[in-house]
């Protein structure tokens, strides 16, 4: 399952140490709603008939620019939590899915793919 979102989440950093707590808290929680419709929008219809139980998430961001950007900073959190809130993954721990992050840079068309490979236990 491949799934395109024309957007990239924020930085993990946007929501660590700025800010007061009780905003950040809330504009957490919208950015995470919000992520979780936008994968929800994407897959459309053609989500699994039912969760996905074991599964290799391949997450890779296409930025606009070459900057130097940390993986642990884009640890796909809004983006897993979406593919476990639209039903496209069981759950999102260790037990259940391989996550791979990939970064590369398209100036014109900055994105977010990610796939979804259900892995046979």
């Amino acid at each position: 399952m491949k799934i395109i979102v024309n957007e990239i989440p924020p930085s993990n950093n946007k929501f660590m140490g700025r800010g007061s707590a009780r905003y950040q808290a809330f504009e957490y929680q919208d950015e995470k709603k919000r992520w979780a419709w936008l994968i929800k929008a994407a897959v459309g219809r053609d989500k699994p008939k039912k969760p996905i139980e074991k599964a290799i998430v391949t997450i890779t961001y296409y930025f606009p620019t070459k900057h130097r950007r940390d993986p642990d900073n884009y640890s796909g959190k809004f983006i897993n939590d979406g593919l476990v809130k639209s039903g496209i993954i069981k759950d999102d721990s260790f037990s259940n899915i391989d996550l791979v992050l990939v970064g590369k840079v398209d100036r014109k068309n900055p994105r977010t793919v990610i796939k979804v490979k259900e892995v046979e236990e």
